[in-house]
């Protein structure tokens, strides 16, 4: 830093319902004390977007994840697709619906998931269910 700057570190919370998801964004005073957000810094590797600005795709598919166990309250087992959209991203998301024995026979969901640019959840709807030994025949 150069002579005469301050560090100055400040705490936001994403407005979303995720507990863990903090960030700090690093101020430093430039001259004639104005102050402007030079580096974001994530505790977690889930970093908050700027305003307006889309989240990656990586991003996207664990949001997408996230979000949909909290609705449904059963843990994802895949993201299998992840797309852009004018409005954001859309995912399709393989979820556990109903454990069988043996394994093969466990009935598995497809959840279409559409995110907004920051990667809130806006919609979702099952598309296909299936079971888990089952294989596409196109």
């Amino acid at each position: 830093m150069a002579t005469g700057e301050e560090d100055e570190t400040e705490r936001v919370r994403r407005p979303s319902s995720k507990k863990t998801a903090k960030k700090t964004v690093k101020k430093t005073a430039r001259s004639a004390g104005s102050v402007r957000a030079d580096h974001r810094e994530s505790e977690s590797d889930s970093e908050e977007p700027r305003a307006g600005r889309r989240v990656s795709a990586p991003r996207a598919m664990r949001y997408a994840a996230e979000q949909l166990k909290e609705l449904l309250g059963r843990a994802p087992e895949s993201v299998s697709s992840v797309q852009p959209t004018e409005n954001g991203w859309q995912a399709d998301v393989e979820v556990l619906e109903l454990e069988r024995v043996p394994g093969t026979t466990s009935v598995m969901a497809t959840y279409r998931v559409m995110l907004d640019k920051e990667g809130e959840l806006v919609a979702y709807e099952r598309t296909r269910r299936y079971t888990r030994g089952q294989i596409d025949r196109r």
